[in-house]
């Protein structure tokens, strides 16, 4: 096993204040919506907007995208700052970069938006494919990203490749991609989801994540 992809909100990096602030701004100004209670919208981390939106405020379908570009207004130019990398989060990277792995990130956030974050906290040189969500429509589901992580990467056979990610939706997407989906709890979904969604393996840190990836080999 020697490529190994990346989610990053709540894999990599603690993302909560930005997103969640971007939320609520983009509620307040579009939709005129006061939601107060920042950790409600800890469920906007991970999965589409779109989707959430609609399933936690049932937003009309024809309001989805002016409100999703709303929250990019906010994102990315205060937002995408508000993040911190997890312990271990560097320390990992460098491991797998020493011993020879392709690494890449596949997130359902932006790709532009990924790599100005993995670049402001010092650890894009780390990665040799850095894969967003497109800002339209075409490519924000997670099996989508990870299939164009796929092609950029060259994989020819599945099975070398594992996604660390810590939402079902990051289990999920890498079952319909076709690969296997390792947890970590520390991020935004829990071990029982991770679980039942059909990861692999559950850790609660990186440095057992670590382990895990060498013990693979």
């Amino acid at each position: 096993m020697k490529k190994v992809l990346f989610d990053l909100d709540g894999t990599l990096v603690n993302s909560q204040e930005g997103i969640t602030k971007g939320v609520q701004f983009a509620l307040r100004e579009y939709m005129g919506i006061e939601e107060q209670d920042l950790e409600s919208l800890r469920c906007f981390i991970g999965p589409p907007l779109a989707l959430m939106f609609d399933a936690k405020y049932h937003i009309p379908k024809e309001h989805i995208e002016p409100t999703i570009s709303k929250y990019r207004e906010y994102y990315d130019s205060i937002g995408m700052n508000e993040c911190a990398l997890y312990p271990g989060a560097q320390e990992i990277l460098q491991h797998l970069r020493e011993k020879g792995y392709i690494i890449a990130l596949a997130s359902s956030k932006p790709e532009e938006n990924c790599q100005g974050i993995l670049e402001n906290l010092g650890v894009a040189h780390y990665f040799d494919y850095i894969v967003g969500a497109t800002k339209t429509p075409e490519r924000r589901e997670k099996v989508l990203v990870l299939k164009e992580a796929f092609r950029r990467m060259g994989v020819t056979d599945l099975n070398e490749v594992v996604l660390i990610g810590d939402t079902k939706y990051d289990v999920l997407g890498a079952k319909a991609a076709g690969i296997d989906c390792v947890g970590v709890t520390f991020g935004f979904g829990t071990r029982e989801e991770l679980l039942e969604s059909g990861a692999v393996a559950v850790f609660d840190t990186m440095a057992q994540v670590e382990e895990y990836l060498d013990a693979a080999e």
